[in-house]
């Protein structure tokens, strides 16, 4: 048992930094995705975490695969995404949804033209798919400061952004905080997914924040049990994933999402609100 639970996290040090940037990333993007979920904006993150791509890559093209300058570049361009298509929803009569499409796809296709332009396959697949193992101490505080920004700004809006969930109109019917709070949750989807990426990549980052949030869907029916048991369910997705890909020599990025993925599935099966639970549901009400 030792050998094959601890024995990895506790012999080698890069077991160690990825275990602590996936739980870090675990506790501040799981809550990200119930509320992103709530808000029936699920694949909101996935449109923003192909968005930071470009500029990711400039930052690669001028620096190589240097942690820092590509989280920067990410940041930013993610961040004008992110406000470029509210903007869009806002003032003119495309949706949000559309215009987030519009502007990943654009992102998408720029940035992996500008990685392939300057760099071979394996830096291509660097950037898209991360290396959680290869996590350094620049990388851990830079997740750490996005893992306490997460925090403290949840804590802050807490009750305007369970109020926006479920009730949105009330919400800028009694405050003007209403496009504030939806601006500071979108800038919370970016920074978080920037730090994913570091670990997970471009495309599987958004992973970690909505697989552990759907699978808690399925056992609560409160916010704040819902973010708890989401964190629970990424922390043990990251430990497992790590232990599988260490154990079976596979990358650990897309093991950790999988892990994610069994959670997910087991949940949707057999969770309180899941498929048995609900088939078990109708039938008594039939019989009654």
């Amino acid at each position: 048992m030792y050998a094959f639970f601890l024995a990895p996290f506790v012999e080698f040090s890069f077991m160690q930094r990825a275990a602590l940037g996936a739980i870090m990333l675990s506790i501040g993007a799981c809550p990200v995705g119930v509320f992103l979920m709530l808000r029936r904006m699920s694949l909101t993150g996935d449109a923003m975490a192909h968005a930071i791509l470009p500029g990711a890559a400039v930052g690669f093209l001028i620096y190589g695969l240097e942690i820092v300058p590509m989280t920067i570049g990410g940041l930013v361009i993610g961040m004008i995404v992110a406000l470029g298509a509210g903007a869009v929803s806002r003032f003119t009569v495309q949706k949000e949804d559309a215009s987030l499409a519009a502007f990943y796809l654009i992102s998408l296709a720029f940035g992996v033209l500008l990685v392939s332009w300057r760099g071979s396959s394996v830096d291509l697949m660097h950037v898209l798919f991360g290396t959680v193992l290869a996590l350094n101490n620049d990388a851990l505080i830079l997740i750490a400061m996005i893992f306490v920004i997460t925090l403290v700004s949840m804590a802050v809006f807490w009750r305007a952004l369970v109020a926006e969930c479920l009730d949105p109109l009330f919400l800028r019917s009694v405050s003007g905080l209403g496009s504030v709070v939806h601006f500071v949750f979108l800038g919370l989807v970016v920074l978080n997914l920037v730090g994913g990426f570091q670990a997970l990549g471009t495309l599987l980052s958004v992973g970690l924040m909505m697989l552990p949030a759907a699978a808690a869907r399925f056992w609560c029916h409160r916010v704040w049990p819902m973010c708890c048991l989401a964190v629970a369910i990424g922390i043990a997705s990251s430990l497992s994933g790590l232990l599988f890909s260490y154990h079976a020599s596979l990358p650990s990025g897309p093991a950790i999402i999988l892990s994610a993925g069994v959670a997910y599935l087991v949940s949707l099966v057999f969770g309180s609100r899941g498929i048995i639970a609900t088939q078990i549901s109708t039938r008594r009400h039939r019989a009654a």
